[in-house]
């Protein structure tokens, strides 16, 4: 599958707070607390400014790799859990002579079936800090013509605006002038956008529960020009849970004094919490709180799926890549949702006119704790008599680390589990690992599946990737062998 450049998120790197301030708010939350987001989020009333549903984007990334793999495994659950619920679409390219006409096109798709379309622009420059998602508009100036543009494609009913995914809770890279400038430059944003469409409802960066503090995201977003928006986003591409968020919005709230302003949350991963201070790609999370409008809480106008499922945070694939096994994992430990209405049943949106101290940019990921699925028993010598190949890719690297991904081929007959041994000739060593378990003696490195993947059929695959340092050269690994048969 193609990716749609002009729409994919090439994104995103959302840190989790390691500060202090943040460990006794953390440190309070408990099973209950858990529980009290999902309810929280069940109920029927509606609650905010926002009312009506979501559009579900039938060319999004997930939904045209079901269109391409209607027969995979994995395809049905993806598809229920994931593929049948809207979620934002982002523009991060910087491209100004067509965005008009891309945000025109969605827009006009979502109104078509009176649905709600929620929209990420991602063009600040020096977004993420030179991180994941490194790039953006060549200058302000640059920025806010590409704003005009963006802004002239809304038409006049109601849109969604998630505007620039860390641009205020992440800003260590930049000097007090840039901050100014970007500041100024989210300010005139949201201007600009309600003064083409008054029904555009706008909300700002607030990071998340774990990250700044309330006080802290309250002065950000005043900075910012928040008092013209419709307020504020939280947990955007990130894992905290629903009612940790909700707190924190009544916080910032509370200190930005505005009762004229509203906070949506991101659930589209928080359905088990995080996993410690993890952000990039952690394993064993799942999908949170179906997209709804129905919060039960009056501060907050909507839950939104902001980051796409299954699209990677750039440590199992590139940052904004679809990854099956991602999407998969993500579904199979989520909250169970019911598909949206159909559009035909959804009520028109238009009538309302009213909706941690992040690591440093430059070094890798944090590594994620090991996987929540126990690796299975070892294969017996009968399940590897035929042939195999394996092919080994590094995806990204830096200065002392990378990632790389394995696909293993079966060429014998079909195996229920798996074990994948080779050898390495530098000093490398795995630290994370997604869909397998891996173990390391010296340059021997083993990888086990997963409770998922354990079954090959014959010429099928297997695949499954991991993050690791290294120092000297990175060489390639040799030896591969399956279940004790030498691969190709």
């Amino acid at each position: 599958m193609t990716p749609d450049l002009t729409s994919s998120p090439h994104h995103h790197r959302r840190r989790a707070d390691r500060r202090l301030v943040a460990l006794g708010a953390a440190a309070a939350m408990t099973a209950a607390t858990a529980l009290a987001g999902v309810l929280l989020a069940s109920t029927e009333a509606a609650a905010g400014t926002l009312s009506g549903s979501f559009y579900r984007d039938p060319t999004s990334g997930v939904n045209q790799w079901l269109a391409a793999n209607p027969n995979d495994s994995r395809a049905s659950l993806i598809s229920q859990r994931i593929g049948s619920q809207p979620q934002a679409r982002w523009f991060a390219n910087y491209n100004l002579s067509t965005i008009q006409s891309q945000v025109t096109s969605y827009v006009n798709a979502a109104n078509s079936v009176n649905q709600i379309p929620v929209l990420v622009p991602y063009m600040l420059p020096n977004r993420d800090c030179g991180g994941a998602s490194a790039g953006g508009a060549p200058t302000i100036s640059a920025y806010r013509t590409w704003i005009d543009s963006f802004a002239a494609g809304l038409g006049t009913r109601t849109a969604v605006i998630i505007l620039e995914p860390d641009s205020l809770a992440l800003q260590t890279c930049l000097s007090s002038s840039d901050k100014a400038d970007r500041n100024s430059a989210l300010s005139y944003a949201v201007t600009k956008f309600k003064q083409v469409n008054s029904n555009a409802k706008v909300y700002l960066d607030a990071g998340h529960s774990a990250w700044n503090s309330a006080s802290d995201t309250a002065s950000r977003l005043q900075a910012a020009g928040v008092s013209n928006a419709a307020g504020f986003y939280s947990n955007a591409s990130n894992f905290r849970w629903t009612a940790d968020e909700v707190n924190f919005g009544r916080n910032v709230l509370n200190a930005l004094g505005n009762g004229n302003l509203h906070q949506v949350i991101d659930t589209a991963r928080n359905g088990k919490g995080p996993l410690g201070s993890e952000w990039c790609d952690p394993s064993g999370r799942g999908t949170g709180q179906a997209p709804t409008t129905a919060t039960n809480e009056s501060t907050v106008d909507a839950f939104i799926w902001i980051k796409p499922p299954g699209e990677a945070d750039g440590c199992a694939a590139s940052a904004g890549q679809f990854v099956p096994d991602l999407a998969y994992s993500l579904a199979q430990n989520g909250i169970v949702t019911s598909p949206p209405p159909s559009p035909s049943t959804v009520p028109s949106p238009s009538v309302s006119p009213s909706r941690s101290a992040s690591p440093s940019p430059s070094a890798p990921p944090s590594p994620s704790a090991s996987p929540s699925t126990p690796p299975s028993p070892s294969p017996s010598a009968s399940q590897g008599t035929g042939a195999c190949s394996v092919s080994y890719k590094v995806d990204s690297q830096w200065n002392n680390g990378f990632v790389a991904s394995v696909v293993i081929t079966n060429r014998g007959p079909a195996i229920t589990s798996w074990t994948l041994t080779w050898t390495y000739g530098g000093n490398q060593a795995v630290t994370n690992a997604w869909n397998a378990t891996v173990t390391a003696s010296g340059a021997n490195v083993t990888a086990r599946n997963v409770a998922h993947n354990g079954s090959i059929a014959t010429n099928g695959t297997a695949s499954f990737g991991f993050q690791a340092t290294y120092s000297g050269t990175n060489t390639n690994p040799t030896a591969f062998k399956l279940n004790n048969v030498t691969c190709s």
